[in-house]
């Protein structure tokens, strides 16, 4: 049978085809090449920058199956978002003598705009792990193995197509053996760009902190397991940046670590070597266990079982079995938290290092609290020598940070709490654009910050033009001058690798964030526009974004810090908003911060604030156990004097008032710990609430009188509060009588000032709060109003660049009038 005869039946049709998407790095070509293949048509397919080129040939009833199966088929870590079909004049020329060869893939093409098109980085797939565990395999025990199915991707590429040349695997030439299974369709690691081999690929070495090479190779992970074993700490350099890594069962190492890396009290993330081992440990749902085993395998927050070490050493099926009791989980991993942050092995080095280790493994972020995560071997020995015992790490370079992500499951499924490897750079649809749509960089706010990239994309064959917004992942918090480095060229790389000069760039309004100071030299850089967005408005539009909602919607946006335009810091709000533009609908009655900014990591401030809102000179008594004689003398002073005692509405600060006068701790080690505790001691069986006040702003005292906004006014709940403590009520009955009244607040706001059935969205970093979250959108779905909340950006800040590009959007585009009453 000639090529003639196999490939194109006697009236064949021609299809161009463009499929945009994540369609790079997940082995499509491969998949497009096996199903033409199979359908007997001819034609091509290639990697573009801002899409996937197809041409194929054949007969009519083929061509229907291949469309069927790009559609409903593609391989497992492909995202279609769009199939462009276009009929094609037929070449009469394939099957003839000297013509084309039937299907063949082509070599990339540069020439359109890179758009958004390879996946994040994939943890290892199970063909993959079999081979590392198979001692006949060529690959048994290498680290780097990796398919079209799993492994590096965001973390190693450098430009768009996506070839090994523009990836950081560049310098690593192939091996005969990797060079024949790159080039076989029929394999699985066809046009796998980071394909490796222990003969061609990165290799361990092992360090001490002086830089001394102390192993390599197999004996370098070995060295590694040992460290591990013998209570040490190892920085190891993973997928996307240096991690630290200590035995979780060892409180003295567990303890070394925190003294060393400076990070007393916020919890750990702990890997556990199996699902198995997690069912163990923690309560966990199905749901839970698919997303702890998925391709972007991330942290998940799971509540601890109270009995861990019974339940890991029953489990005859766990590896944990076989080892020595006691073997428990020290306090000192997550202290008085009643959540556990897991996650499985998800490269092959940590497969490798934990079927040997066989025991939970604190595992958190390379990086001294308040910096960021190290990258480069040099980088992490000068700034982890102090804090690892050992660095185990690997040559192949890391083209930017990816941190590990971290989810929960909440009532409408899986949340991110923390986005990054595994989500970023996925792209998410923004809705409401209309005609030409401007490339907008989005460079989000101080704390746990994210930058977004906002890219238009017209559709050859279709009217429409879809808009999507791509976020770098988690950068952190702007606090020190390595994580402003750190975000700038978060913000320059976005730029850089999609090739577009930004037609506007927005930031906070604040103006002494250092994202909004860089904001400005951009603005100013390519002569753009600069647009600021209010803190809160961006939250409730981050949201609306997501879910693509029309119209108005009411968003209670409760946090601990945002800029106000009317001077005061923003953060318990009902916001009534519709594209650009908002109305400040309520928010809490303001109170002073004694100290201004320390307030943050001082619960007792925000109490003593609120106490001489109430009580004035005599709120020193109530405060008097949390000061010194002189420091109280100090508060009340400048409290009497209005002197650095900026006015407050945030609702992250009650929450910390409210923990201080419950007698958590007055002082604490990172921004929501005491909202936390505040959160974890609650009484599930108590119903009480305390009671509110919700008033126009003129009969509110304090209120500015040009603030239209109705008031929630906090007294009668501190009030109630306080009668508790005297007569001794428990702590837990108090935190849940509080959760329980900010949910009925916010049903008295959605009643005073939205009508039935007007979409709410709950936003704003007090909504990681399980709790809160979970009793406010009971309580207004119960009294008629559907509840929006986030999934796949953070609830907190780590969502804002979204919601600042999404108003951009409509503000340059005048939709919507620039935003009007704020209050």
């Amino acid at each position: 049978m000639g090529m003639k005869d196999a490939f194109v039946s006697p009236s064949p049709r021609r299809l161009a085809i463009t499929v945009r998407g994540i369609v790079q790095g997940v082995g499509f070509r491969p998949f497009v090449y096996q199903t033409a293949r199979l359908g007997r048509l001819a034609g091509w397919v290639r990697n573009e920058a801002d899409a996937v080129r197809i041409e194929v040939q054949g007969d009519g009833a083929a061509l229907d199956a291949f469309l069927d199966a790009l559609r409903h088929a593609p391989p497992r870590q492909a995202r279609i978002d769009a199939i462009e079909v276009q009929e094609r004049v037929v070449e009469p020329s394939i099957g003839q003598p000297g013509g084309p060869v039937a299907f063949q893939i082509r070599t990339s093409a540069e020439a359109a705009a890179p758009r958004p098109t390879i996946p994040a980085d994939l943890a290892a797939c199970p063909e993959c792990l079999a081979e590392i565990r198979g001692p006949s395999e060529r690959r048994y025990r290498y680290p780097f193995t990796n398919c079209t199915n799993c492994g590096p991707r965001w973390s190693i590429i450098e430009q768009l197509p996506y070839d090994r040349s523009r990836t950081s695997m560049a310098s690593f030439a192939m091996c005969a053996q990797c060079q024949a299974e790159y080039e076989n369709p029929a394999d699985r690691r066809f046009h796998a760009q980071p394909i490796a081999c222990p003969r061609c690929g990165p290799r361990l070495q092992m360090f001490d902190p002086r830089g001394r090479e102390m192993a390599s190779g197999e004996a370098a992970l070995a060295a590694a397991i040992e460290a591990l074993l013998a209570g040490r700490i190892v920085a190891i350099k993973g997928l996307g940046g240096f991690q630290l890594l200590v035995d979780a069962t060892d409180a003295e190492a567990v303890a070394r670590l925190r003294r060393r890396k400076r990070r007393p009290d916020r919890p750990f993330a702990v890997m556990l070597p199996s699902a198995d081992d997690v069912r163990s440990y923690c309560h966990v749902s199905d749901e839970e266990v698919r997303m702890l085993s998925s391709h972007q395998a991330p942290i998940v927050l799971l509540p601890k079982r109270a009995a861990a070490i019974d339940a890991a050493c029953s489990n005859e099926s766990s590896p944990l079995s076989s080892l020595p009791s006691p073997l428990r989980i020290v306090d000192g991993v997550a202290p008085n938290n009643p959540y556990l942050g897991v996650m499985l092995p998800y490269t092959p080095l940590h497969h490798l290092l934990m079927a040997d280790v066989a025991r939970p493994i604190v595992c958190t972020s390379g990086n001294l609290s308040e910096e960021p995560m190290a990258i480069t071997t040099e980088d992490a020995l000068a700034r982890l020598g102090a804090i690892a015992d050992v660095l185990l790490t690997h040559n192949r370079p890391i083209v930017r940070p990816v941190d590990d992500s971290i989810v929960r499951l909440g009532p409408d499924g899986i949340q991110v709490l923390r986005r990054a490897r595994g989500f970023a750079p996925l792209p998410i649809e923004v809705p409401g654009a209309t005609g030409d749509v401007p490339t907008i960089l989005a460079l989000g706010g101080h704390l746990k910050n994210t930058v977004a990239l906002l890219l238009g994309i017209v559709h050859a064959t279709h009217p429409t033009q879809a808009t999507q917004a791509v976020m770098s992942a988690h950068v952190g918090d702007l606090d020190s001058v390595l994580s402003v480095d750190v975000f700038r060229r978060a913000a320059d790389d976005l730029v850089e690798f999609f090739q577009v000069t930004p037609s506007a760039v927005v930031c906070d309004l604040h103006p002494d964030y250092a994202s909004t100071r860089y904001a400005e030299q951009l603005a100013t850089r390519w002569d753009v526009p600069l647009v600021q967005v209010q803190h809160h408005h961006a939250h409730v539009a981050a949201c609306v974004a997501e879910h693509a909602l029309q119209g108005p919607v009411l968003g209670f946006s409760w946090d601990g810090t945002g800029y106000g335009p009317d001077g005061t810091i923003w953060g318990g709000e009902a916001l009534r908003c519709e594209g650009a533009a908002f109305h400040r609908a309520a928010h809490l009655r303001t109170f002073a911060l004694p100290g201004g900014d320390r307030a943050v990591r001082e619960p007792r401030r925000s109490a003593l604030g609120i106490l001489f809102e109430m009580l004035g000179p005599h709120a020193a008594e109530h405060a008097a156990a949390w000061f010194d004689a002189h420091e109280i003398d100090t508060l009340m002073t400048i409290l009497a004097r209005r002197v650095n005692t900026p006015r407050t509405s945030s609702m992250g600060r009650l929450f910390d008032a409210v923990a201080a006068i419950c007698g958590l701790p007055p002082v604490t080690s990172f921004e929501g710990q005491a909202a936390m505790a505040l959160e974890y001691a609650a009484d599930p069986n108590e119903h009480g609430s305390y009671p509110f006040a919700l008033a126009p702003a003129e009969r509110i005292p304090t209120a500015k009188i040009t603030d239209e906004s109705m008031i929630l006014d906090w007294q009668p709940l501190v009030q109630a509060l306080l009668a508790d403590r005297a007569a001794g009520v428990s702590v837990g009955r108090i935190s849940a009588r509080f959760h329980n009244g900010l949910a009925e607040m916010a049903v008295a706001v959605a009643r005073a000032v939205a009508p039935a059935g007007l979409p709410i969205v709950l936003t704003g970093g007090c909504f990681q709060n399980a709790l809160l979250s979970g009793r406010v959108r009971s309580r207004l779905s119960a009294a008629g109003f559907p509840v929006y909340t986030h999934r796949c950006v953070p609830p907190g800040d780590g969502g804002l660049a979204l919601g600042q590009a999404f108003l951009a959007l409509h503000q340059l585009q005048g939709s919507f009038d620039v935003p009007r009453n704020p209050g």
